[in-house]
Order: C-alpha cells, then structure tokens, then sequence
C-alpha cells in the first residue's frame, strides 16, 4: 500500500510540474501577444498618419497646380510663352507629385487596414477608416492636379498655335 501511495504522490508532483510548466509557457505566449498587438497598435496610428500626411501633400500639391496653371493663363496672357510653359511644367510635376502621395495614402490605408484585420480593436478600425478617407481625398486632389496640369498644356497649345499665324 506504502508504494502505490508513494507511487500516486510521485505521479501527482510531475502533474503539477507538468501544470506549472504549462503557466510558464502561457505566461511567456501572453506577454509575447501583449507586445505584438501593442506593435500593431502602434503600426496601425503610424500609417493613418502616414497617410493623413500624403492626402496633405497631395493636396498642396494640387493647390500648386492650380496656381501654376493660373501662372500659366496670365503668363500667356502677356504673350509670355517661354514662363507658361515653365508654369506648366512646374503644374505637371505638381499634379506627378499628388499622385505619388495619393499612392503612398493609399499604401498607409493598406497597412492600416491590414493591422486593423489583424487587431480587430475599436482603435485600430477607426485609424483604418480615417486612413481611407485620407487616401479618398488624396486621390480627389491628385486628379484635380492633373486636370490642372492638362488645362495649363492646352492653354499653351492655343499659345503656340497663335503665335505661329
């Protein structure tokens, strides 16, 4: 009876060796977690930002555009081809730039989405969301800078074509 008994005791220490061992382990894979959602968190507000950031760019650079298109117009105005073609060189690569940030919003938004798929939190949606409206707004100012852009090269088209009857 002593050895079933010495037996059973020993089997219930390796049961609980076994059970502390198993905590151990959860522990270690819990702060593991803790972290990675902690990163992507942090992942997910850094490309909301990132792509609040590129809709800003790609909305002064429209705003650029604009500005060289209409720098464009009275240039030519003045019969001043030679600066309306500068203008309209300085709005094309404007209107390159914002699509260049609407891309990068939409990569950010991408990122965003894909943590927040991730995380499934509250936080990390809404960053998602906002990212997505900063890449909407970014593409809208990247297609008026092009449409800038295109104007400004017509207006010098019918620059050239009088100057050249």
């Amino acid at each position: 009876m002593s050895s079933e008994m010495t037996d059973i005791r020993a089997e219930i220490r390796l049961l609980r060796d076994e059970v502390q061992q198993i905590r151990d382990r959860h522990l270690v894979i819990e702060k593991r977690y803790a972290g990675t959602l902690e990163s992507l968190k942090i992942l997910t507000h850094q490309s909301s930002e990132s792509a609040k950031r590129a809709c800003r760019a790609a909305e002064l650079a429209a705003e650029s555009t604009r500005k060289s298109a209409e720098t464009a117009r009275l240039s030519l105005e003045s019969h001043v081809v030679e600066a309306a073609e500068l203008a309209a060189e300085a709005a094309s690569a404007a209107a390159q730039a914002a699509m260049e940030a609407a891309a990068a919003a939409s990569a950010a938004s991408a990122a965003a989405a894909e943590a927040a798929a991730r995380q499934a939190e509250e936080v990390a949606l809404q960053s998602a969301a906002e990212a997505a409206e900063a890449t909407r707004r970014a593409t809208e100012a990247a297609a008026e800078a092009v449409k800038m852009a295109s104007l400004a090269a017509q207006a010098i088209q019918r620059a050239r074509q009088k100057q050249g009857k």
